[in-house]
């Protein structure tokens, strides 16, 4: 950073995701916002840098049996099961209003299998409105839902198999219930994903003692919240020392300082998630604060601050691709669109 006076005024918050363009780094997470028509009493959704509405499957799924949901020191412990209506519902009910918005619209999907995958890619290959989609391969609240996020050779398969269905921009969420997370990215990388969300949520569960039972349904549920952003931090920085795909942070992050410090990490961009729940806000105040806080560090871009963690003992780094975009107009939606 170079110290140097820079007015809030002159900073650029724009980012390139590989091939995605966004106007800033704060982008709301799937499965806290809805399908945004839910949040537009609170948040002004324009302003945000994506919008990834809650994640759809090829059919309906009714989700897991209650307790669904539990709140924990610090964070809070979903096994939901990805409940959704599945791509028709969604492509009737959600995605008209969804494509009247101006924030680019990220479209997180799953898959039972390869094929359902693809499949679902390039139904919504053929949509206008889709700036990108996110490839959920690392749910742990479903059966085999993290299949394809544990292994590097079987997430660099389905990628490829992906983005050669679909010409839409791609980024894959990975979980950290793995040994090295670092390899699952390479293969993501392999894939020629446009850019990775790290991390899904940490696999945890809750009991109540007295009833000798778990509290959740289904037993075991994803941790979320503040608790696990040491465990996201050190996701990034472990990626971002492997590969030189963009990459966005997800995990406990409420706060400016963590924004900037996911940033600092090897993040080009991040996501709000459990935070949605208890400060719906949070997003717009991050936003109003963030290009203050860029001048005060001395930079005009986000791409100046991205990967700029210093020690000692760290390992020789990638080189990141350049997450800023010139001054000007920002076309976060797809040429077809």
């Amino acid at each position: 950073m170079s110290g140097s006076l820079v007015h809030p005024a002159e900073v650029s918050l724009a980012v390139q995701l590989g091939r995605l363009q966004v106007p800033n780094p704060i982008l709301v997470a799937s499965g806290t916002f809805g399908y945004a028509r839910e949040m537009e009493q609170l948040v002004a959704t324009s302003r945000l840098g994506g919008i990834i509405p809650k994640t759809i499957t090829k059919l309906p799924r009714p989700g897991n049996k209650p307790w669904r949901t539990v709140e924990t020191t610090g964070g809070l412990l979903n096994s939901i099961g990805l409940d959704n209506d599945g791509i028709e519902a969604f492509l009737a009910q959600h995605l008209p209003y969804l494509r009247r918005l101006t924030a680019p619209i990220i479209v997180s999907i799953a898959g039972r299998t390869p094929d359902e995958f693809v499949e679902l890619a390039a139904r919504l290959d053929r949509e206008p409105g889709v700036a990108a989609l996110e490839l959920n391969v690392s749910c742990p609240n479903v059966t085999g839902g993290v299949d394809y996020g544990t292994n590097a050779d079987a997430c660099a398969r389905l990628v490829k198999a992906v983005r050669d269905a679909c010409g839409l921009p791609l980024l894959t969420k990975l979980t950290p219930n793995v040994t090295r997370i670092a390899e699952v990215a390479e293969g993501a990388a392999a894939g020629g994903t446009d850019a990775i969300s790290l991390i899904n949520t940490v696999l945890g569960m809750a009991v109540d003692w007295r009833r000798r039972r778990p509290i959740l349904g289904n037993v075991l549920g994803g941790l979320s919240g503040p608790a696990i952003k040491p465990i996201a931090l050190r996701c990034v920085y472990q990626v971002a020392c492997a590969v030189s795909t963009p990459l966005v942070g997800i995990g406990g992050i409420a706060t400016l300082d963590d924004v900037l410090e996911f940033l600092v990490a090897g993040a080009s961009a991040v996501q709000i998630g459990t935070a949605n729940y208890y400060d719906p806000t949070v997003s717009m105040k991050l936003l109003d604060s963030l290009p203050a806080a860029l001048a005060e560090a001395g930079v005009r871009t986000v791409g100046e601050i991205v990967a700029t963690l210093q020690s000692e003992t760290a390992p020789q780094r990638r080189a990141t691709p350049s997450a800023v975009l010139p001054p000007g107009k920002i076309d976060a939606k797809p040429a077809h669109a």
